[in-house]
């Protein structure tokens, strides 16, 4: 079978696309395989390009365009997540149904947890599973810290501790957690989330267009 058959003959089978960032893919996956919805295929963009959020726009609306004809639906699952509103005005011109919010840690407290998260303490580093998983590479590395480590009290002057919000009741993730907080000289909060909105939002659509 050809590629291009393949790929029509998985749309068929699912017809709903979900668009989403690579660092909240494997909890997208997780919805859908534990709320039944096999008529949802999830793709992933790289995480990466938090890095360089300018980017996302254009490289959501090309998976939407090129994906487009060989699915009924598209949804994005992300969230502005620093692009200034130019990924909203690519799904208002697209036509596609978005998660909305403003980064995917609002999206796992709940809106209404975060602004509360925010009023009482704005100097919070957050993390995720997945920060917390990749933390040396995409933080500590990622800053430089690894060789310039005297560069922490200047990143993290006006921060005054770490929240991780954890999808996962994980052992090893908190234990990862704490370590980061103390290379980074803060006190460590860890809130239990689960998978907050992305879940509501999906299970939202689990039904079939």
């Amino acid at each position: 079978m050809s590629l291009c058959k393949r790929e029509e003959t998985l749309a068929k089978a699912a017809n709903t696309l979900l668009i989403c960032c690579g660092a909240t893919a494997r909890e997208v996956l997780a919805i859908v395989d534990a709320n039944g919805l096999d008529h949802m295929r999830v793709e992933s963009l790289p995480a990466g390009l938090h890095n360089t959020p300018r980017l996302i726009p254009d490289r959501v609306r090309d998976k939407i365009r090129a994906n487009r004809d060989l699915y009924e639906r598209i949804l994005v699952l992300y969230s502005d997540c620093g692009t200034g509103g130019l990924l909203q005005k690519v799904l208002d011109e697209e036509g596609v149904e978005s998660i909305a919010g403003a980064h995917c840690y609002e999206m796992y407290a709940g809106a209404r947890a975060f602004a509360e998260i925010t009023d009482e303490e704005i100097g919070c580093f957050f993390l995720t599973d997945y920060l917390t998983q990749h933390f040396d590479r995409l933080v500590y590395q990622g800053l430089g810290l690894d060789r310039h480590p005297e560069l922490r009290d200047s990143y993290f002057v006006n921060y005054k501790k770490v929240l991780y919000l954890a999808q996962r009741d994980d052992a090893g993730l908190r234990a990862r957690a704490a370590e980061a907080a103390e290379r980074l000289g803060l006190p460590l909060e860890i809130r239990q989330t689960g998978f907050g909105h992305y879940s509501d939002f999906l299970k939202r659509h689990a039904q079939k267009p």
